[in-house]
């Protein structure tokens, strides 16, 4: 049986830092400034024998009205009502504040259970802190150091009651079972579908994300830049696991200039990496401009299957003549991957989200294509006497043999006589070729050259 852990406390006690610590990676934005962490992060956790689910939260505010800190609060609030067991971070170091005191009341008279960790115990400046922890009445605090790993052990012992027993042994799950546990779960759901939202800053990502959960799951408002981290979410649409991430807004490099946006542009470029299907969301007032194009771009060169989701269309008057507008720019500027599907919607009157999903599992299914050997091969024939390659150092291009070497994206490797003298254009043509006899609109085609001869001649 597992169990959720949330981590909370006020600003820059190291929330974050034992978030990683526990999830065993680098998950969560760390830095010196205060605040860093603005939504609430979920991910898998781990110490010693113990598995539980670890949550991340911002640092606990007093506002109560309907400010960035206020909203922050409630997400918060809601981590500590879903948790099974908090962890009440103080730091030694700066010793017990004020807000400490005020939280830690409001904690005894809530029904989670709490423990209290007192955070940065590595030295002995931090040993007068430790005590005053005792003040806030919540019990014996068990000092650690998340960044240097640092009492632990004594952690994972506060945990332990907490962790509950299966069923008929009374014992605690060891490592084994419990990834048994969730080999099994993921066979029967199937591997997630790693769904990115990406965008410009204020388009409504954020938005976007909690109209497709149903749950205020994410900070929203009007304030630009109010995604940090890269926040993901496991759910199921049509039977489908997809694993949802919502991303910082990218805005032009030359407009990154606070250190914070750097490092969060960093981890969405990541996230970008890591995806298998992107939605790029463009605000209906300013479709596909010059930083949308780079985004897409930068999707496409990644590999990732692309989706464009135009937000707000409720406020659009000209439909058909801004959808125009829009696939003229996709032809005139994203040549190498036609068929881009495109959906409109309204995340904010939650219109067109089944479209939009539906359009998701539609290009996954051929970004995963698929083709066989012979086709190809009969169709590279037809491709080469309906336009033969140029000639090359005074003799005709040769081309032997294609195959397709992996799938997302589809990807051929194509033996040719000389492979650097075959022209861009001709392997634009092949590539055109492909996407239209083959069915693959709206994915990125790859084509390897290689050289030498049909390597399956012989066989």
């Amino acid at each position: 049986m597992t169990f959720t852990v949330a981590i909370i406390g006020r600003p820059n006690v190291g929330k974050s830092t034992l978030f990683n610590r526990l999830a065993g990676r680098r998950a969560a934005l760390v830095d010196d400034t205060p605040g860093v962490t603005r939504d609430r992060r979920t991910g898998p956790g781990r110490l010693g024998t113990l598995r539980f689910t670890v949550v991340d939260t911002a640092g606990l505010d007093d506002a109560t009205d309907d400010s960035m800190e206020a909203r922050m609060r409630r997400q918060t609030e809601r981590a500590l009502a879903d948790a099974d067991v908090a962890l009440m971070l103080v730091d030694a170091r700066a010793g017990v504040t004020p807000l400490d005191r005020h939280f830690a009341r409001a904690l005894r008279r809530g029904p989670t259970p709490v423990v209290l960790v007192a955070n940065k115990c590595d030295g002995r400046a931090a040993e007068p802190g430790l005590l005053e922890a005792y003040e806030l009445g919540l019990g014996e605090p068990v000092g650690i150091s998340a960044e240097h790993a640092l009492g632990l052990g004594e952690l994972a012992e506060a945990l332990e009651p907490f962790a509950g027993t299966p069923a008929g042994d009374g014992a605690a799950p060891d490592a084994a079972s419990q990834a048994d546990l969730d080999d099994e779960l993921e066979t029967a759901a199937g591997r997630p579908i790693q769904l990115a939202i990406v965008g410009r800053p204020n388009v409504g990502k954020s938005t976007l994300v909690n109209a497709l959960l149903g749950d205020d799951r994410v900070l929203t408002g009007p304030e630009p830049g109010m995604t940090r981290d890269a926040i993901a979410v496991d759910w199921t649409y049509r039977d489908r696991t997809i694993r949802l991430v919502d991303t910082a807004g990218l805005r032009r490099r030359a407009r990154v200039a606070d250190r914070l946006e750097r490092i969060a542009v960093t981890d969405t470029l990541k996230t970008v990496r890591l995806a298998q299907i992107v939605v790029l969301l463009l605000d209906s007032a300013a479709i596909l401009d010059k930083q949308d194009l780079t985004i897409a771009r930068h999707v496409v060169e990644e590999g990732r299957a692309l989706v464009i989701a135009v937000n707000k269309w409720d406020l659009v008057t000209d439909h058909r003549g801004a959808l125009r507008r829009l696939r003229d720019r996709l032809e005139t500027s994203l040549p190498q991957v036609r068929g881009i599907p495109t959906v409109t919607v309204s995340a904010l009157k939650h219109q067109r989200l089944d479209a939009l999903l539906d359009a998701v599992l539609a290009i996954y299914e051929t970004w995963n294509s698929r083709v066989a050997t012979g086709p190809l091969n009969r169709w590279l024939d037809g491709m080469v006497t309906a336009h033969p390659p140029p000639m090359a150092k005074g003799r005709r291009l040769k081309l032997r043999y294609l195959t397709q070497v992996k799938g997302r994206p589809p990807t051929f490797a194509l033996w040719a006589s000389i492979p650097d003298a075959v022209p861009e254009s001709y392997v634009r043509y092949l590539v055109n070729g492909l996407r239209e006899t083959f069915d693959l609109s709206g994915v990125p085609i790859r084509i390897l050259l290689r050289k030498g001869k049909n390597p399956y001649a012989s066989a």
